[in-house]
């Protein structure tokens, strides 16, 4: 199953909570944090909420 690697690209300054929630779900804190989540619907609409401030690789 392919993967995804999630990076935090921009701050959580002057996000709404809903976002700093899913951010914190996908185990980012800062800016530069990686994290490679399995490609599931569930992963990729915590990721679709917050897009402007990740950006999304697939790895295999």
């Amino acid at each position: 199953m392919a993967r995804l690697k999630v990076t935090q690209t921009r701050s959580l300054i002057g996000s709404k909570d809903n976002q700093r929630q899913t951010m914190r779900s996908l185990g980012l804190k800062r800016v530069h944090d990686t994290v490679v989540k399995e490609d599931r619907p569930e992963i990729r609409g915590m990721v679709q909420t917050v897009t402007h401030l990740v950006s999304v690789e697939e790895v295999d």
